[in-house]
């Protein structure tokens, strides 16, 4: 009876070895599951600044590209109406040209 004693005694401490071992990888377990949720919480607060960023450049983008669109259609306006002021200028400097021309042809001012 003493050896089946001792080989029980044996098997008990194996176990309580085992069931220390157990709970030695479980706190390093934890330990590494805490680290890794900081680590998890750390990104997911990046990750939202960014995405805050994000909507602000976004945002700028939209306003300086709309900025942009306007200004285009000014300057076409503007380019389309020089355009229209030097059509009109060329013209009447060819009217005034043909007007001077006639009065040079005129007998009143050929005398003087």
């Amino acid at each position: 009876m003493t050896q089946q004693g001792a080989a029980l005694q044996g098997y008990n401490n194996e176990l309580v070895k085992c069931i220390e071992d157990l709970s030695l990888q479980k706190e390093e377990l934890n330990k590494q599951i805490k680290q890794a949720e900081e680590e998890k919480n750390k990104l997911q607060h990046q990750i939202q600044v960014l995405n805050e960023q994000l909507e602000c450049v976004c945002e700028d983008l939209a306003q300086k590209v709309a900025s942009r669109n306007e200004l285009d259609k000014i300057l076409a306006e503007t380019e389309a109406a020089y355009m229209k002021i030097l059509d009109s200028s060329r013209t009447l400097l060819n009217v005034l040209k043909k007007e001077v021309g006639s009065l040079k042809s005129t007998p009143e001012l050929k005398s003087h």
